[in-house]
């Protein structure tokens, strides 16, 4: 690795401004003088007052992309430094992460170099330890098992067998099933030995399977004897479950015999509480190769979640292959100084790319399937479309003023025009070749975050209105989404999005599940709209969510703080009025990459709170219990 020739270091401070303001600091440590440059740094904590900025010059920004130009004839010499402020905040920093997250400056050659960035630190605070998200936990059984499941009346035996292995009348399909299931344990615990052997052994203990009708969808039953186990279960994923159970239990008696135990005698009951089990996770703010896709669906099937929602899609890239267009994953994923995208969270001198092939996308979801997860795409429309209208600009009203809107993420003129037919051309053909690849019965459609105010400039949208005799930004958003359903309508499939599709009259409810996620009460709202509901709250759900309240905690903070023992304790039903409790199909987690910028930043942030959220999706509200969890918890594979 080369040693970095210039590093950016800043603090931020309450005073100074409205929302605080940013000091930084540019350090040369390269042997040569530093002038006639430019410096670029991505920041979430965006500047929105040009001129609220001292010693350097605001130059432009695109989103979180933001460039500054030092006093004219500035130069740096080599050891020393040069310092500007900047205090014309759209909110005040609240933590580390709020801070610049990559940098680089521009020579007057044009050439690039990149800049190291250091945290943000917190001017006049004490940097203290992270606090303990986890206490150690509390076992009245001793049983590694994640989720806990519905009903458990087993003793624990002294040992346990080396291996499992299925009895004579085994069938083809439960041996396919165990060898799943062992590849699974496999990958995610590699240095782990096999809960399963297909040939017997006289160190190991029968597994007899039993297929039961009377079983719940996706339930099992195991009934221990010292000789051998049954496996009951009414359909493959049922089998699947009760497998990843004995292999949970093996894996944490093997790993940590002083605290887990193996069955001797008993019965474990079990069935997910809801149908839909759910973890999101935006691969447009940051790629993630298929290899990690894979990887993440591993860590869902092993925490029993039966949902992949798979967020291909934003303002940052268009990730998915569609061959009708190959510009959405040409131009429209290449981020760089002198790319059509410019640098965003965490990019620097460097361009970035990445996208799935249409055989990546097949491969990742025979993946999921042969593990009972569900694989639900999304593209988001009609907002968060601005890598596709730099990828296809013949999508834009050539009259509409340019920065006539702006999204909350700060782009501008972001959002699929509804008064364009070459929209609607466009997005038959996307959706033509996403249902070859995808056969969820779901098609997510985002329908999130569109500007109040997007096409009010358009004079092809302010046409339509008067055509369809309806007002305003909702409106205009309700009769392009209901298009899109028919479309969907049309070809098999259910529309699924974020709860604001409700908006402006929103779409048929029939077909339609929407996901809440601004508040707990937008999803009741919805359900009394007739909406079928998956809860996924920000105040509890978004696994980007800081953990707590110090500031050096790394993520985002606009849904407040969300330390794992709220996750784990949040009741999704919440004050679902009995009547409409059916409405609400499950939870889900919610991954954005915005602060992802590291594998060691994922795990901290994802985890314990995804198996948190997989328990509350899978485990009686009677059965849940924190101390328990916590204590087992720290078993969980990590990406």
């Amino acid at each position: 690795m080369v040693p970095a020739v210039y590093r950016l270091e800043s603090t931020w401070q309450a005073d100074g401004g409205p929302n605080g303001r940013f000091t930084f600091t540019l350090f040369n440590l390269s042997d040569a003088p530093l002038a006639d440059f430019k410096i670029v740094y991505t920041s979430l904590t965006r500047v929105i007052d040009q001129k609220a900025c001292d010693n350097a010059t605001f130059l432009r920004r695109n989103a979180n992309f933001h460039e500054f130009a030092p006093p004219p004839g500035l130069s740096i010499t080599p050891g020393q430094s040069w310092t500007f402020t900047v205090s014309g905040l759209h909110r005040p920093a609240r933590h580390c992460t709020d801070g610049a997250k990559s940098a680089y400056v521009t020579l007057a050659s044009g050439k690039h170099i990149d800049v190291a960035v250091s945290d943000l630190l917190l001017e006049g605070s004490v940097s203290e330890p992270p606090p303990v998200l986890l206490p150690k936990g509390k076992l009245d059984l001793p049983f590694a098992l994640q989720p806990w499941p519905a009903e458990i009346d087993v003793k624990p035996g002294d040992g346990f067998p080396v291996v499992l292995y299925p009895d004579a009348n085994a069938s083809a399909d439960d041996l396919r099933a165990i060898s799943t299931v062992t590849a699974l344990v496999r990958r995610l615990f590699e240095s782990a030995h096999a809960p399963f052997n297909l040939s017997p052994s006289p160190q190991g203990r029968a597994l007899r399977f039993k297929n039961d009708p009377s079983i719940a969808a996706e339930g099992y039953s195991l009934d221990f004897s010292a000789d051998a186990i049954t496996l009951s279960y009414a359909d493959a994923a049922g089998r699947q479950y009760g497998l990843t159970s004995l292999a949970q239990l093996l894996e944490g008696a093997r790993s940590q015999p002083e605290t887990f135990r193996f069955p001797v005698s008993g019965t474990i009951s079990d069935k997910p509480r809801y149908g839909w089990r759910g973890c999101h996770l935006d691969v447009s703010r940051q790629f993630y190769p298929a290899a990690d896709i894979k990887r993440l669906i591993d860590i869902l099937a092993w925490f029993k979640l039966n949902i992949f929602h798979w967020h291909l899609t934003d303002d940052e890239a268009w990730r998915l292959e569609i061959k009708a267009y190959p510009q959405l994953t040409t131009t429209g994923v290449l981020r760089g100084p002198d790319a059509p995208l410019l640098p965003q969270l965490g990019n620097g001198a460097t361009p970035v790319g990445g996208f799935y092939s249409q055989d990546d996308v097949r491969e990742i979801v025979a993946h999921a399937t042969a593990l009972s997860v569900e694989v639900v795409p999304e593209i988001d429309i009609p907002g968060h479309n601005a890598a596709t209208l730099v990828a296809l600009p013949e999508l834009t009203d050539g009259q509409e003023a340019p920065d006539s809107y702006h999204s909350v993420q700060g782009y501008p003129n972001n959002a699929l025009n509804p008064a364009i037919p070459l929209t609607y051309t466009f997005l038959e053909t996307v959706l033509d070749e996403m249902v070859e690849l995808f056969p969820s019965a779901y098609l997510h459609i985002g329908g999130d975050e569109v500007a109040n105010g997007s096409w009010l400039a358009s004079p092809l949208a302010k046409k339509l209105m008067e055509q369809e005799g309806i007002e305003g930004t909702f409106a205009l958003q309700s009769h392009f989404l209901t298009r899109i359903k028919d479309m969907l309508n049309a070809r098999g499939r259910k529309l699924a999005g974020w709860n604001e599709v409700a908006h402006g009259g929103g779409v048929a409810a029939k077909d339609t599940l929407l996901m809440a996620w601004e508040n707990p009460q937008v999803g009741i709202e919805l359900a009394r709209e007739g909406y079928e509901v998956v809860m996924t709250p920000g105040q509890a759900y978004y696994l980007d969510m800081v953990q707590a309240e110090a500031f050096q905690e790394p993520g985002a903070s606009w849904a407040g703080t969300v330390p794992p023992e709220h996750t784990y304790g949040y009741e999704a039903e919440g004050d679902f009025p009995e009547e409409l409790k059916d409405k609400m199909k499950g939870v889900q987690a919610c991954i954005w990459s915005e602060h992802f910028l590291s594998r060691g930043y994922f795990n901290r942030l994802v985890f314990p709170r995804l198996p948190a959220i997989a328990e509350a999706a899978w485990t009686p509200k009677a059965k849940k219990d924190w101390h328990r969890f916590a204590a087992i918890a720290p078993l969980s594979p990590k990406l």
